[in-house]
């Protein structure tokens, strides 16, 4: 299929204007050796980021691990990234070097770091400071030489405020930082997005369906897409259940619980569509006084006009 957007090797989809500036900066990341924390809602592709600063920056030839933070019981986090002697308490079997042991001379990926208990957090910094960790039933700390990618779908400052997340600990991480734009604030990208996806499916599965048609398009754009991209490629794999083959993807194609989805959603932003519509032809497109009459941001305008496709030369004006 031609004209597909297939991720580039920084792991982003899509070529908005947002997307774009976000590229030339996650290279410029990735060419130096600072911490990084990745922000972005669920499914806003954050892992591919922190894989994209791994395999694009100087340690790509040393070891890339991935920890779910929010998936390490606190009694054994000491253990699971630091390490641990055998005999060390019962069940240690044998002896384990740890996650930060294991990333030597490479990156270490702290997912959902948000999710991390304050005891667990202290512990970090310490070592995020000292470079040095010590295994559980050991007295001999080993140096090791460890880039950091830290991500979260929470927005760590708020953590902070609400004394959820150590202030030390997210200066310590908010070094060089890559918030990653949801899906909804660049619907321009949902187009080749969904190419792409397609293709890949047409590819593994032997098949050839179709691009969706202009109506299908319209629906996704509207789509607030909570899920974001992961959600976006969950819908076109539950299309290929029962794929049309040889012509466009339609609404109708898809299973009845995402249809469901782009209607309830396109419906809840029918009202807000209106009253945007209403203020710009009252405000002849003064785009700060619709903002301000919306009680809005002029961001925040912006991602409505591209998420309801409206313009000037598509508007009936007086």
């Amino acid at each position: 299929m031609e004209g597909t957007a297939a991720p580039a090797r920084d792991g982003l989809f899509g070529a908005s204007a947002a997307i774009t500036e976000m590229r030339g900066y996650l290279a410029k990341v990735a060419r130096s050796d600072a911490t990084v924390l990745v922000t972005g809602e669920t499914g806003t592709g954050k892992e591919r980021v922190a894989s994209a600063i791994h395999a694009l920056g100087p340690r790509a030839a040393g070891p890339l691990v991935s920890v779910n933070c929010a998936a390490i019981p606190d009694a054994l986090f000491e253990s699971e990234m630091f390490g641990h002697e055998r005999g060390a308490f019962t069940g240690a079997m044998a002896s384990f070097p740890g996650r930060f042991a294991q990333a030597d001379r490479g990156t270490l990926f702290l997912d959902e770091i948000g999710e991390m208990a304050p005891a667990a957090q202290a512990k970090l910094l310490r070592v995020l400071e000292d470079r040095k960790v010590t295994a559980v039933g050991s007295v001999r700390p080993r140096a090791v030489d460890v880039r950091i990618v830290a991500a979260s779908n929470q927005r760590l400052e708020e953590l902070v405020a609400a004394r959820q997340f150590r202030a030390d600990l997210f200066y310590r991480l908010n070094v060089a930082r890559i918030d990653l734009p949801p899906l909804r604030a660049r619907p321009e990208d949902i187009a080749p997005i969904v190419d792409h996806f397609i293709a890949e499916q047409n590819s593994r599965l032997a098949m050839r369906v179709g691009r969706p048609d202009a109506a299908l398009l319209a629906s996704m754009r509207q789509y607030s897409w909570p899920g974001n991209v992961r959600e976006l490629r969950n819908m076109v794999e539950a299309l290929f259940i029962d794929a049309p083959q040889d012509r466009a993807v339609r609404l109708e194609d898809l299973p009845r619980s995402f249809r469901d989805l782009l209607a309830s959603d396109r419906s809840a932003g029918a009202p807000e569509r209106e009253r945007l519509a209403e203020v710009l032809r009252e405000t002849r497109w003064n785009k700060v006084e619709a903002a301000r009459q919306m009680n809005w941001s002029r961001m925040t305008l912006y991602r409505k006009l591209a998420k309801y496709a409206l313009d000037p030369e598509g508007d009936d004006q007086d």
